[in-house]
Parts: structure tokens; sequence; C-alpha cells
């Protein structure tokens, strides 16, 4: 994940990642969204402060104490709101490469026959 992103598409991706359960711990899901676990820890405190998860912690086998990420009912309406949002983002930004590229094809045709 880039650092350029929206904190919105950053808790859209952790929303993800907690609904479909591969919130193993904050160092996974740092690797897998190419973050620092101190920004994860501070996103996913945010989160629980929106109301949007909750941090259920439980002792492992090693005697450490570790946490399971659940998303709750009104995160499941936040991440459906985001992914609405993302998508028309993304379909605005697709409109505007297509138009760019016609016109970068038209440019070729023209310059082609002259």
């Amino acid at each position: 994940m880039n650092a350029d992103k929206p904190p919105e598409e950053t808790d859209l991706e952790l929303l993800r990642q907690i609904d479909a359960q591969q919130a193993d711990s904050q160092r996974d899901l740092a690797e897998r969204l190419g973050m620092s676990v101190g920004k994860i820890n501070y996103c996913l405190r945010a989160l629980v402060d929106k109301g949007w998860i909750k941090a259920n912690n439980f002792r492992r086998a090693d005697n450490k104490w570790a946490y399971r990420y659940l998303l709750t009912p009104t995160g499941a309406r936040a991440k459906l709101q985001l992914t609405r949002e993302f998508l028309s983002r993304k379909e605005l930004e697709f409109e505007h490469l297509r138009a760019e590229i016609n016109r970068l094809k038209h440019e070729v045709d023209v310059e082609t026959r002259s």
C-alpha cells in the first residue's frame, strides 16, 4: 500500500482484510499492506474508536496476549460505503484515462499520416 493513498483507502483495505479474516497479527497486516507495524496499530486503533471493528484479546499457547479483530455491523456498513466511494473514484479515473488514451491514439494517427 502506498503512503500517498488517502486514509479512507487504508481504512477500506484494513476492513477488507479483517472481513476476510486475514488479520492474523499487526505484523502480518503490515507486511501484506506494505505499511509499518506502528502505522497499522495507529489505523486499527482509529477503526476501534470509530466503532468499525472490535479487538478481542486472548492468550496464545506461548503465553502472550494476541488480538482478534472483528468487523462490527457499523464497520460492515462503513466498508460498503467506502467500497462504493472507492469504486466511483476508480471509474472516474478510468474514464479520464480512456479519454487520454483516445486523444493520444488520435495524435499518433495524425502524426503518422503527415
